[in-house]
């Protein structure tokens, strides 16, 4: 994968821009705000997609593999870390002296004078950022987002709107996110992740601190976090709201109910508050905490603030119902860290009821892999009645030898609750087999892990039709 300079300049104005990979969920997002703001897009992908087709109907150019001839006559080159070095539209732009920036110097060129939300942590930020946005549009406000997910109710992961408040969700993997003039900064949390790029913990954390003490107007930060604690010891910062079920909590969350609809109730300023929402689990009652405290932040009502939030109704690859066969549901979840495998079948094993929970996990990176096998064993044998194991899915990494889903299931308790399965066609008649009626069906994975989705919705027509 290649490093991006982030101190590179951009350009002071770009009429015509190309994004290399602009299928991926964050580029195709900040695409759709360069076609509305009337730039020229064109780009690039390895295969066809969703987002490509949506895209194209917008009115952008893009190509199907990745080709110097694709690079036309363009103001800026647009990246992730992603991509490889040898990636031909990469070098081509660099050889004919065309800015190449990453995706986050191009949403900061985008976001320039506006009153930014910024939502990072390593995990629950499209959730927080879609509950956020949807809390803004309830409260009369029209903002302007870009998601890494899309919104359910909204059927985007962005969209221009016409006040001067954006929101994003910031990537921290790569520290992109300290680009940003952020105004308002919610950490989820700071959970251990890409410490690949980081070095160490320190570093990861240290990070975090920089961005809560570049936020102008307020910090959000999770009170129940341990290494959001730690951030937060360390953060200087005049304004700051934390969150959780913390008894010191300044947005507190408590009597929660997962009986049927999500309910709670939120403490905030010595005021409790009646909370409902339609997505399970008791992370979501802790990502609503957060988003609650950005828009009392902003200066929202509190009642008006967490009834608009309720009306939050998912973002796709979040515990995503994709059919029902046999009275086996499939879902998709694009949890890939342990601790988000753990919140997402905690959220299934709440409205499972008497059914068992077959979760077929696509381990994401070679390092990370590497890194939480274990953790990713124990908590998947804790939440799931059986789990399948796929290979791993590298993305931008090379292979480390030895490392392959084979390192997570080996590290089960007991061999009887998982299955090492490469071959995906396998690995969907196996859960297939599995499977009855009032089960649940979890592909798991940031990766392409959605992609098999259809394959275990045809071997279940074919074992339980």
């Amino acid at each position: 994968m290649i490093k991006p300079d982030l101190s590179a300049p951009v350009p002071e104005t770009i009429g015509a821009v190309h994004f290399v990979g602009i299928g991926g969920s964050g580029m195709s997002g900040i695409a759709r705000l360069f076609l509305a703001g009337g730039h020229r897009v064109s780009g690039s992908d390895r295969g066809e997609s969703e987002n490509v087709d949506e895209l194209r109907a917008l009115g952008a150019e893009i190509a199907i593999g990745h080709d110097a001839a694709n690079l036309g006559d363009v103001d800026a080159v647009v990246v992730t870390s992603a991509i490889w070095p040898d990636n031909p539209e990469y070098l081509a732009a660099k050889e004919r002296g065309i800015p190449v920036l990453h995706r986050s110097q191009a949403l900061a060129w985008l976001i320039a004078g506006s009153r930014l939300v910024s939502v990072a942590g390593a995990h629950g930020k499209t959730t927080s950022t879609g509950m956020i946005v949807t809390g803004l549009l309830g409260l009369g406000a029209d903002p302007s987002f870009v998601n890494g997910g899309v919104i359910e109710s909204l059927g985007v992961s962005s969209r221009p709107g016409s006040d001067d408040l954006f929101v994003v969700e910031a990537d921290e993997s790569d520290g992109s996110f300290l680009l940003y003039d952020t105004a308002v900064s919610l950490i989820t949390n700071v959970d251990p992740d890409h410490l690949d790029h980081y070095g160490s913990l320190e570093n990861f954390e240290k990070a975090f601190v920089e961005f809560a003490e570049k936020s102008r107007e307020l910090v959000v930060i999770s009170a129940d976090d341990p290494g959001a604690s730690r951030v937060r010891s360390r953060v200087k910062h005049p304004h700051v709201i934390t969150f959780g079920v913390a008894e010191d909590a300044d947005v507190r969350i408590s009597n929660v109910s997962e009986s049927g609809p999500l309910a709670f109730i939120v403490t905030y300023r010595g005021v409790d508050y009646s909370a409902a929402l339609g997505v399970p689990g008791m992370h979501n009652a802790i990502n609503a905490a957060g988003a609650f405290a950005v828009l009392v932040g902003l200066g929202f009502d509190p009642a008006d603030s967490i009834r608009s939030i309720g009306d939050f109704g998912g973002t796709k690859r979040r515990f995503e119902l994709h059919g029902t066969i046999g009275g086996v549901s499939v879902f998709d979840d694009y949890a890939h860290h342990p601790t988000e495998v753990a919140a997402a079948l905690g959220a299934a094993r709440t409205v499972v009821g008497a059914g068992r929970i077959i979760a077929v996990h696509q381990p994401h990176l070679y390092s990370r892999t590497k890194l939480f096998a274990g953790e990713f064993a124990e908590v998947l044998e804790e939440y799931a009645d059986h789990t399948i194991v796929l290979d791993v899915c590298g993305a931008r990494e090379d292979p480390i030898p030895g490392v392959t889903g084979e390192l997570v299931s080996e590290r089960f308790g007991d061999v009887a609750n998982v299955d090492y399965v490469p071959d995906w066609q396998k690995a969907a008649d196996r859960a297939a087999e599995l499977a009855r009626e009032g089960d649940f069906i979890i592909t798991l994975g940031c990766g392409d892990v959605y992609l098999i989705v259809p394959q275990l919705l045809e071997a279940l027509g074919q074992e339980h039709g």
